[in-house]
Formats: C-alpha cells, sequence, structure tokens
C-alpha cells in the first residue's frame, strides 16, 4: 500500500502535521510505503483546461504521484476560509479518475479557529465529485497549537493519530480495483477497469 502525503501549500505548520499523520500510519502498518509531497515545491503550471496526459515536467510528476497512491492524506493551510489556490489547481489539473476508490484524510491549519469547518463545506464535496472516499472526521489545527517541528496540545497528535489508522484501515479492507460507483443519475460505472 502506499500513502501519499500532500501538502497543498506552504505553510511549515501544515508541512509537519502531515508528516506527524504518515509517521503514525507507518508506525501502525510498517508494510505500507509513506511518502510526503509538497506542492510548493514544484513547478505547476497554472491549468489551462488541457487534457491531463498532456502535462510535462513537474505537472506530470505531481499527476503520476497522486494517481499512483493508494490512499491520501491531504493537507492544506486555511486562508480567508479556503483552501489554497495551490491546491485548487493541482485538483483542476488531475484526470477525473485520478482518486476514484481511494481513501483520502484530511488536515487544515489556520490562524484561527473560523476556517475549521472548509474541510467539510469545501473540500470534503469537491473530492466526492472524485469518487475518493473522504474518512469521516477531520484534523484542523489552530496555528497555536503547533510548532515549528511539534505539537503544543496532545489531543491534535490523537486527531492525527485516528486519523492515519483510519486511512491505512479502510484502505486495507477496500477490495482492489474493484469499486463501482453508481453515478449522480443512477448510471452504473465500473472506473478502475475502464
Amino acid at each position: 500500500m502506499k500513502l501519499l502525503g500532500l501538502s497543498g501549500g506552504m505553510s511549515q505548520h501544515t508541512i509537519v502535521a502531515i508528516e506527524k499523520a504518515l509517521e503514525f500510519a507507518y508506525r501502525y502498518d510498517n508494510s505500507i510505503t509513506i511518502e510526503a509531497l509538497n506542492i510548493s515545491e514544484y513547478d505547476i503550471p497554472f491549468c489551462d483546461g488541457r487534457d491531463p496526459a498532456q502535462y510535462g515536467g513537474d505537472a506530470k510528476y505531481v499527476i503520476e504521484k497522486i494517481d499512483d497512491a493508494d490512499a491520501l492524506i491531504i493537507g492544506t493551510p486555511m486562508y480567508r476560509g479556503s483552501y489554497t489556490g495551490m491546491l485548487k489547481n493541482v485538483f483542476d489539473i488531475l484526470p477525473n479518475n485520478a482518486l476514484m476508490g481511494k481513501p483520502v484524510g484530511l488536515i487544515a491549519t489556520g490562524g484561527s479557529n473560523h476556517h475549521y469547518l472548509a474541510l467539510e463545506q469545501e473540500l470534503r464535496p469537491l473530492l466526492t465529485f472524485f469518487y475518493a472516499f473522504v474518512i469521516p472526521g477531520t484534523v484542523y489545527i489552530n496555528n497555536r497549537q503547533i510548532s515549528e517541528d511539534s505539537f503544543n496540545v496532545s489531543d491534535v497528535l490523537d486527531h492525527l493519530n485516528q486519523l492515519a489508522k483510519s486511512v491505512v484501515n479502510l484502505t486495507k479492507y477496500l477490495p482492489s480495483n474493484k469499486v463501482e460507483v453508481i453515478g449522480p443519475i443512477g448510471l452504473h460505472t465500473n472506473f478502475l477497469n475502464d
């Protein structure tokens, strides 16, 4: 099983939270492969509507990493009550089937508690569009609860640990390459075997 941690911004707080969740996942099951990917370190052009297969360079690399993962933990800093434009751009260039049938855990960091519902109101609906299995419960971390490399509140660690275990467990229990989806208008789609 390949678990990819995807950081959707430049905030060190978000990166630390994703890395800690990946560490918990690996401690829980050391047979998995973990990798963290910070999209701010890649030169990804703005989406221009072309077929995702036509992207090259860093965009192609990031698309392939996401497509190759069995599950993801996606984290983003929150600005003005929303996830970053950088992360939105990655979703815009992804093929429609890149996240289908994959468990996804969500983490966000922010400067105040005002943004915690953005995970539920913005990212969860977006990921269900991609037919991802979003883990119930998300982790929102106020920046005051985390420093450069550690957490100031033990509950945060408990929540990250639970999220990591949930992602690993759901991935194990899903049948590999046999997930089927009933589309929004009742069409039966076997999307992993197209």
